[in-house]
């Protein structure tokens, strides 16, 4: 039997080669998931970006169930090199980004780079600690399991950096 990992998986499971960076490779497909997501601020409207942002996170979590169940079929289960998930989440949690990139010339404002990072920050957090019933997505079977969790992650990173954005133009 030809044991050898077929190339398409293996690319995608890792997020085009960043599950094999040596220190933190989750945190390496988070960051490709960012940095990935970064030319969608040209459209400068908001539907076009939410509406490329999700069929990228519905893609690619397509893909990534599918990559990651043939990455385990080599690697073994939730194989540390399988960031595609990274990647999806960090698409989830920029999310709420999308509208604020809108209202403003994203590139040339602080406050943008600030929330961008404060997204990854959560996000992490989220994917490490695991709380809130993270934890327990990762009990569903294969590929699922390895891209429920971090699809979790990324949701509640979404609500709290919407409200971490908005909150403070809402308060009195």
């Amino acid at each position: 039997m030809d044991r050898k990992f077929p190339f398409l998986p293996k690319f995608i499971s890792t997020s085009f080669g960043a599950g094999f960076f040596p220190w933190g490779p989750g945190t390496m497909g988070a960051i490709v998931g960012l940095l990935l997501w970064l030319p969608l601020l040209l459209t400068h409207d908001v539907i076009d970006t939410l509406l490329i942002n999700a069929v990228l996170v519905a893609v690619f979590t397509i893909l990534g169930i599918w990559s990651a169940g043939v990455a385990e079929k080599y690697w073994g289960p939730d194989p540390s090199k399988v960031v595609m998930d990274e990647t999806v989440g960090q698409w989830i949690a920029m999310l709420p980004l999308c509208v604020f990139a809108s209202e403003r010339d994203p590139y040339h404002t602080t406050a943008f780079w600030v929330f961008a990072v404060i997204s990854l920050i959560l996000f992490r957090f989220f994917d490490i600690f695991k709380p809130l019933g993270v934890r327990k997505m990762e009990d569903l079977p294969g590929g699922v399991g390895i891209m429920a969790d971090d699809i979790l992650a990324g949701i509640y990173s979404a609500v709290l950096l919407t409200f971490s954005m908005y909150l403070p133009n809402i308060m009195p």
